[in-house]
């Protein structure tokens, strides 16, 4: 039995990703909505009824979009933080809320699912590796600066979801307002490519089979622009996109 992963919608119109095995499968993220969310899961084979958990990373729309109403419909856990949950608009029925804190370790059926801090402009942001077998996928989008927390993690995963939001030049000459492209820059913003690229040289696992260039800006960023900085140094790694409006398909490890 092997571990299983796909994104299911990436970028700041919706974030969901899947991974999981055969019967237990969690969701990272609930930002797109549930008939979208089900939509691609049958696309995928895989059955509403296997997931067996969410994990919230931060409050955010793109987060969070479709969470009350999957939730609601189909009673399955939703884990986040204490002060994610107060800062979000949701009103979830509270037998089905866990609350998490960094550094927990959640066994979700086969897998385990690590908690981790982050640096982003929310309450308070976590990442998530999920775990089975001996293999690891970790979820790395909405982070401002690779801390020694973000590197620590990065280098246990044999697949990797990985914010590559924007060029920097391209953010510099486009239409966004200042304060924006500060906001966006900053220790508590996004990824842009370069930041991203040498987090993936510094402290990549000789076995990351995996890279999925996620959350990417449709004004501020290309394909073109991160293959052109990613493909010289792909070594074993397998360069996937994970797109706005799709999912990718359900990739395994062999």
């Amino acid at each position: 039995m092997s571990l299983y992963f796909a994104s299911l919608n990436s970028g700041s119109n919706g974030n969901c990703y899947l991974i999981g095995t055969i019967g237990d499968y969690v969701l990272i993220d609930a930002g797109i909505s549930m008939r979208e969310t089900l939509k691609r899961l049958s696309r995928l084979s895989v059955s509403i009824r296997e997931i067996k958990a969410i994990f919230i990373s931060h409050e955010h729309a793109d987060h969070i979009a479709g969470l009350q109403r999957i939730v609601s419909t189909h009673n399955i856990p939703v884990y986040i933080s204490k002060a994610t949950y107060q800062n979000s608009p949701l009103q979830l029925d509270q037998n089905l809320v866990k609350f998490i804190e960094q550094d927990d370790n959640f066994v979700i059926g086969k897998l385990t699912v690590k908690a981790f801090s982050k640096k982003h402009d929310a309450a308070d942001p976590m990442s998530f590796v999920v775990s089975f077998n001996e293999k690891c996928v970790g979820i790395f989008t909405d982070i401002g600066n690779c801390c020694e927390n973000v590197k620590q993690h990065f280098s246990l995963c044999h697949a990797v979801f990985l914010e590559t939001n924007y060029d920097e030049q391209l953010l510099e000459s486009g239409n966004y307002p200042l304060f924006l492209k500060q906001r966006i820059k900053s220790d508590k913003g996004h990824l842009s490519n370069r930041q991203a690229l040498e987090l993936f040289l510094q402290c990549r696992n000789e076995n990351l089979s995996h890279l999925f260039f996620s959350h990417i800006s449709r004004e501020n960023n290309t394909q073109h622009h991160i293959s052109n900085l990613f493909n010289p140094h792909a070594e074993k790694t397998t360069f996937i996109f994970a797109e706005r409006h799709r999912e990718t398909q359900l990739f395994s490890f062999l």
